[in-house]
């Protein structure tokens, strides 16, 4: 009845250009709306074409394909809910961000996003139009405020939607994860254009791994004043049925039991893993494999895998040389024995006495260097590429953020892989979600109870043991400084100056910076990895490989 309103949120996971397989995903979750007497879904952002669509959104078979499920899905609501659902939208020669309003058997309103993001990992404006300001739908009865994820955090399309005569705002996202306060700041963002229209603000979140981009979800309602109405879980699909009632010609939320949000270490455990997961199974494969070394990092992509796809589907292999210690060989077997994955044992000996003996003549009169260390580093990345070929497995690469930013890996070594789980994990995080993961077992997480990382891993100094005694701070300055400094640099985007004056030494930020900038060629051939902080030096960080600025 035109005085009361239920609307489900439906946050899910689709697939990039898998239209049959979201369309199917929808009517499911139409279906038990309709059980659940709802009288609207609400999808996320370009739901689905799956987001980002990237140059997808140019496509012209692709396009069509969404039209014409668009068009089928809305002989659907003849009768049942009616569906508001994000997709690319070909209309008078333009591609549209759209949210569309299928109802009574027909398409009975296209709102089309008019703030186009176009920083760090987003670029609509490349492939979208941006159209004028329009109005609210008209929906049995009601004026819906449609806004599009960007649309709602600046003042300028909710004000007008007001202005207009909408009696409630709904926005559709596809808003990525970032493990610092990102839900808090989608809280007040919403809060503001609450308390600036008097009107309460729907929120549904897309959720699932789209190549570096994760989504938790985490949809919500919040109410004219400011207050949270309803929460939905995060990091899981969800349909969420709220009531609205009809008061002084406005549409206000009856409150629902709120389900907790996750943050902290919790957070980017469980982004990771979800990451993770996706990737792997979106892109047709079930099972992966890595070099367990015996040191954190590749520990924690263990458990993070184990958590992710079962230990099962998990292959660890150990690839000893001369300085690999006893201490490593023990943590490793450790480590796949409390996670219950598979762990072989393949010396590299003799494939780096091999490459020693065919590269004598030509190292003549050289003294031993990197190249040595890098050759060991490179025959791990065959054996791992060979096993995967074999058996048809992903690669997991171990490296972390620091490394990545620093340089501190080896090309085609131990940066070989398909998908690098830590790739925006400073050393220092790791080390907290190894502990973290110790303490706790994650939600949906299919690895054991308990600690599955020995304590030895976790307090005896990083080294990557390409030559005897070597320590990670033979080179690199402690890890604790170093995440300082490339927070600063990365994050923050601030300059030598500027850090040096929060009690760094000028000339190591400097040398830190220096690395950051050679090491740029390197990073533009690692494999992907999720988007967990601020700054992700793939999608967000751009910067040229061949220059000659110097910072100050």
């Amino acid at each position: 009845m035109a005085g009361r309103l239920v609307l489900a949120l439906a946050q899910m996971n689709p697939t990039v250009g898998d239209i049959p397989g979201n369309l199917g995903k929808l009517k499911e979750v139409w279906r038990e709306a309709e059980r659940q007497a709802a009288d609207l879904v609400v999808t996320p952002e370009l739901y689905l074409s799956g987001y980002p669509p990237e140059d997808f959104a140019l496509n012209p078979s692709l396009l069509k394909t969404v039209e014409g499920a668009v068009k089928g899905l809305a002989r659907a609501t003849a009768s049942g809910p009616a569906i508001l659902v994000g997709a690319p939208w070909l209309e008078d020669g333009n591609v549209y961000n759209a949210a569309l309003l299928l109802d009574g058997g027909e398409i009975a309103a296209k709102i089309f996003k008019h703030d186009l993001p176009n920083y760090g990992p987003f670029d609509e404006k490349r492939v979208f139009t941006a159209p004028p300001l329009g109005g609210p739908a008209d929906f049995r009865g009601h004026k819906l405020g449609v806004m599009i994820c960007e649309d709602m955090w600046k003042p300028c399309v909710s004000n007008n939607l007001k202005e207009k005569g909408a009696q409630i705002l709904v926005a559709l996202n596809a808003s990525p994860f970032e493990g610092d306060g990102k839900q808090e700041h989608r809280y007040a963002l919403a809060r503001a254009r609450a308390q600036e229209t008097g009107l309460a603000v729907v929120y549904v979140n897309q959720i699932g791994g789209q190549d570096e981009l994760v989504f938790e979800g985490s949809s919500f309602v919040v109410s004219a004043d400011g207050e949270l109405a309803a929460q939905a879980k995060a990091w899981s699909e969800d349909v969420s049925v709220t009531s609205w009632l009809l008061k002084d010609a406005l549409l206000v939320p009856e409150k629902t039991p709120l389900r907790a949000h996750s943050d902290g270490e919790k957070a980017v455990y469980e982004a990771i893993m979800t990451g993770l997961r996706d990737y792997t199974v979106k892109n047709g494969f079930q099972n992966v494999l890595l070099g367990l070394s015996g040191g954190v990092d590749s520990a924690l992509v263990a458990a993070l895998a184990v958590d992710a796809l079962g230990a099962a589907n998990v292959r660890t292999v150990m690839m000893p040389s001369p300085h690999t210690s006893k201490e490593s060989l023990e943590d490793a077997a450790a480590v796949a024995g409390a996670l219950g994955c598979r762990l072989d044992n393949i010396p590299i000996d003799k494939a780096v006495q091999a490459f020693d003996n065919a590269l004598a003549d030509a190292f003549a009169g050289c003294e031993p260097d990197v190249t040595e260390e890098n050759i060991q580093a490179r025959c791990r990345g065959v054996v791992l590429m060979a096993l995967a070929n074999k058996g048809g497995a992903m690669v997991l690469a171990t490296g972390n953020k620091s490394e990545m930013a620093t340089g501190y890996a080896t090309l085609y070594g131990d940066m070989c892989g398909g998908y690098a789980p830590l790739k925006d994990v400073y050393k220092t995080s790791v080390y907290r979600l190894a502990r973290w993961r110790n303490a706790h077992k994650p939600e949906g997480g299919q690895g054991p109870e308990g600690a599955v990382i020995p304590e030895r891993v976790l307090t005896k100094e990083p080294s990557a043991e390409l030559r005897p005694d070597q320590k990670d701070q033979d080179i690199l300055p402690p890890y604790n400084e170093l995440d300082a400094i490339l927070e600063g640099l990365v994050e923050g985007d601030f300059g030598v100056a500027e850090i040096a004056a929060r009690g760094h030494d000028a000339a190591l930020v400097k040398r830190v910076w220096a690395m950051l900038d050679r090491a740029e060629y390197k990073r533009r051939q690692a494999p992907p990895g999720p988007k967990v902080t601020h700054r992700h030096l793939s999608r967000d960080r751009r910067y040229p490989i061949t220059n000659r600025y110097v910072e100050k």
